[in-house]
């Protein structure tokens, strides 16, 4: 029918011809000059209402009408003999159709019926596999459209499509806008992406968002509530590169740049694009974005450049667009907000004279302090250590009308405790609780830390008990460990110690907790205690099973715990136990602090324990850092009593490129500290050393060379001056026997300036005695004994099963002293020491080095025996 139609000629309609002079008259009547152009345009619209109006169907031929009539009468005979064919094959339960002519074959009767079966839909139930295929291949399409931001390693996760046990709803076929930037917020926030990543472009040009400003500030708070502010950065600056949205910039997008940035802590990147708002008069700063950028500044401290954005504000910018508004006027004067935030920047830098020119700008500008502006100036003073002026701020504050609030409070217990007034801390709280203002977790934390420093700590228990009872507390763990902490700051061990056994029945330590134990054992000589506690705190470690504890944190011992044992080690002269820690320390996985402790490790290389500080040297080395400048000078020192003079040199040629330089005060203090390991002789050979070895000439070599001379010059006039006397000596007492001064010394040959030397056996581990209290040796008598140096055998070791008489021990000794200085060093490197405790710990369990030296103790034991009866 629509192709007979298309053959039909079609009969063209009358055109309608408007009447000209009639639009004439009609607009010379209105007070309109009837121009050619308006009588035109005007006559052409009325053409088109008549056409609108008489749109209708051209009448019909008589052919056309016979031909309409007949497929009408063929359309009903094909409907009726498809409902017979559906009665007859419904009748026969489903069997073949009776399609074709008798002399057809049955290929072509079964090709009928396939044809048949893909007509039109009769109206009968879908079944369910039909639609669940159907189902099928929509989420395939949705998976093809969301591969632009899936990548070969990202885990598809299912709720990301419809499952199969989710309803299917129409309205909800399509994602929405909200959907979108909801996937886009969360695929951004899982992956840190700069402006020029290639990923960044395909995501956001593959979601269709137009990114308007309403969908970026929608994405803007997502970004911002999951705290992603260098996809938010990247994000904006990717939008307003695109040629379609260069010139569209918003100023509330940027604003909300701005907030996002400062919850942050980012002042660099906000400034940045503070002053590109400046720059840009479409987008220029308002009252909110001054707000953002001041409080940012403000919480940072940075005060310098928060007084030039005051200074902004009272600017026009510099280039002004000429289709601004006429009456626009970007000039603006600071608030209460941005003072309150120079207040807040004069926290840091304690800036207190700040505080009275906020107050003057204040009463200039006709503005009111607020309580905040009062609470900062307060927590300025305080931080300047201006406790008076604080309690003036407070009354101030009172006498304006000004309720106080709790964090006011905090402030004035923060000033009393401080000032020593625990009583008035008290008393102010109680005034607080009077007057009906409900306290914080850091006002009862504040006033019971103040409690336990005046040595009442069943008192601050009281306030413990509040904490409880007040929402957003801290956790009694924290709130316990700031009170010990408290309690030692006062001296007020024998608290701390009771804090800490009351803790254990309300709540678990943590490591927190157990770090500031090991500190107040330390520092009371404790080791006992210390060493017990951190001996639990490992057994703790090595039982814990966080899958039978549900998941929760166990005590595992982190780099504060590890070193406040080598502390209280080093400060009970337990070096042996040291070393242990150490070891335990380094196979953790942990590294001590070297700007902090670097002093420990050197009198544990005094002690005998070199090889510890050769393996931090060697750790930091490897870390990409410069170790310590006590680490170099002590190297040299132990290279030089060594006689590894090549090695020496090498580590004063490494120290000329240390960022730092040592004097000739700090060289000469170290070898005069240490004069019983080096002796004339090694430090003229080192001398020769820096001078024939090929060396850097900088400050910190010129300085040891200098030392060094002077340390020989004053050892030449030293024994001169000893010869002297010892021939006075030799002709008033003719009985003085020459080797006695061999023998003398022999009893303290093991000790160097109070401290074990290396080689030698420490003294037993469960006694505490300092090592102050063994003999020392005497450096005045300088004899042939001053000449052995510490490669010699100690006479502690040696003891009758050795089988040696005093020739062979003398022999002994002319050989060591005979042998060639320039030897090299042979003991294992750090690594070959880290594989061996990782060995002995496999083998023998946690075993401490004091526990394998028992037959050493015998020997030493057996030695001193026989020096006595000698």
């Amino acid at each position: 029918m629509e192709a007979l139609q298309g053959a039909l000629p079609q009969i063209p309609n009358p055109q309608f011809e408007p009447n000209t002079d009639k639009i004439k008259r009609n607009l010379t009547n209105k007070g309109v000059h009837p121009t050619p152009k308006i009588v035109h345009t005007l006559r052409k619209k009325q053409i088109q209402k008549h056409n609108r109006l008489n749109e209708q169907d051209p009448p019909l031929s008589q052919s056309q009408s016979q031909a309409l009539s007949e497929e009408t009468h063929f359309q009903t005979l094909k409907a009726e003999y498809r409902s017979f064919t559906r009665a007859v094959k419904s009748k026969n339960g489903g069997g073949e159709l009776t399609v074709g002519m008798p002399w057809e074959r049955v290929e072509r009767i079964g090709f009928r019926e396939l044809a048949s079966s893909s007509g039109e839909y009769g109206g009968e139930k879908l079944k369910k596999e039909e639609l669940n295929a159907l189902r099928e291949m929509f989420e395939t399409r949705k998976r093809e459209e969301l591969k632009w931001v899936l990548d070969d390693d990202v885990e598809i996760k299912e709720e990301w499509f419809d499952g199969e046990n989710r309803v299917w709803d129409p309205t909800k076929r399509r994602r929405g806008e909200g959907e979108v930037i909801q996937f886009l917020v969360e695929r951004l926030s899982g992956t840190e992406f700069t402006m020029r990543d290639w990923k960044l472009s395909r995501m956001m040009k593959q979601s269709g968002l137009e990114f308007t400003e309403g969908q970026v500030l929608k994405i803007l708070n997502g970004l911002g509530a999951k705290k992603c502010w260098k996809q938010a950065l990247s994000v904006v600056e990717w939008v307003y590169k695109d040629r379609g949205n260069k010139h569209c910039k918003s100023r509330f997008v940027y604003t909300k740049l701005l907030a996002i940035l400062g919850k942050a802590r980012r002042p660099q990147e906000a400034l940045d694009i503070f002053n590109m708002m400046r720059g840009d008069c479409h987008m220029y700063p308002d009252i909110a974005a001054y707000h953002c950028i001041a409080v940012t500044l403000g919480q940072t401290g940075r005060l310098k450049e928060l007084l030039k954005v005051i200074e902004c504000m009272r600017q026009k910018p510099v280039k002004i667009a000429r289709n601004m508004f006429r009456n626009w006027d970007p000039i603006l004067e600071p608030n209460v907000v941005v003072y309150n935030a120079i207040l807040n920047a004069c926290v840091q830098s304690r800036q207190w004279k700040s505080v009275y020119w906020v107050f003057n700008q204040l009463r200039k500008s006709g503005l009111k302090p607020n309580g905040a502006t009062y609470g900062l100036a307060m927590e300025v003073m305080l931080q300047s250590g201006k406790y008076d002026l604080v309690h003036e701020l407070f009354r101030k504050m009172k006498k304006s009308g000004e309720a106080p609030k709790a964090l006011t409070y905090k402030v004035i217990v923060r000033a009393l405790w401080c000032e020593g007034k625990v009583n008035e801390a008290v008393e102010a709280v109680r005034d607080m609780e009077r007057r009906g203002v409900v306290g914080t977790s850091g006002v009862y934390y504040e006033l019971a830390c103040c409690l336990c420093k005046s040595g009442r700590w069943q008192d601050a228990l009281l306030q413990v008990e509040k904490m409880k009872h007040v929402s957003n507390t801290k956790p009694l763990e924290v709130t316990f460990t700031g009170m010990i902490r408290s309690s030692m700051e006062g001296g007020h061990i024998d608290d701390c110690i009771s804090i800490f056994e009351h803790m254990k029945n309300h709540c678990t330590p943590n490591i927190g907790t157990i770090n500031t134990m090991l500190k107040v054992f330390g520092r009371t000589d404790m080791f006992s205690k210390a060493k017990e506690l951190f001996e639990e705190t490992k057994a703790a470690e090595s039982d814990s099973d966080p899958s039978l504890e549900g998941g929760g944190s166990s005590l595992v011992p982190d780099e504060y715990t590890y070193t406040s044992m080598l502390k209280a080690s080093a400060s009970a002269l337990q070096w042996e136990y040291f070393e242990y820690v150490y070891k335990e320390m380094a196979l953790s996985g942990y590294k001590m602090d070297q700007s902090k402790n670097a002093s420990i490790l050197v009198e544990a290389s005094r002690a005998g324990k070199g090889y510890l500080l050769e393996h931090a040297f060697d750790t930091t080395l490897e870390a990409g850092e410069i170790p310590h400048q006590l680490f170099f000078i002590e190297m040299v020192y132990q290279a030089t009593a060594r006689h590894d003079y090549k090695r020496a040199a090498t580590l004063v040629n490494t120290m000329a490129y240390a960022p730092f330089q040592v004097s000739e005060r700090q060289w000469t203090d170290v070898f005069e500290k240490n004069e019983d390991g080096i002796s004339q002789d090694g430090l003229t050979k080192l001398l020769d050393a820096l001078q024939h070895c090929d060396v850097t000439s900088e400050a910190t070599l010129l300085n040891l060379k200098r030392s060094v001379q002077s340390l020989c010059r004053s050892y030449t006039s030293r024994d001169f001056s000893n010869s002297m006397s010892e021939s006075s000596l030799d002709d008033n007492d003719e009985g003085f026997d020459d080797n006695e001064g061999l023998i003398m010394p022999n009893h303290s040959l093991e000790y160097i300036d109070g401290k074990p030397k290396p080689g030698t056996a420490p003294p037993d581990d469960s006694s505490d005695a300092p090592f102050s209290e063994f003999p020392h040796r005497n450096s005045t008598q300088r004899g042939v004994a001053a000449d052995i140096e510490t490669p010699c055998r100690p006479l502690d070791y040696i003891s009758d099963e050795d089988g040696l008489d005093s020739t062979e021990i003398d022999e002994e000794i002319e050989a060591l002293i005979s042998k060639d200085d320039s030897h090299e060093s042979h003991s294992p490197s750090p690594k070959e020491i880290m594989k061996d405790w990782k060995e002995r710990r496999k083998k023998h369990g946690i075993l401490m080095p004091f526990q394998l030296g028992q037959k050493q103790v015998k020997v030493a034991s057996s030695a001193r025996s026989l020096q006595e009866r000698e």
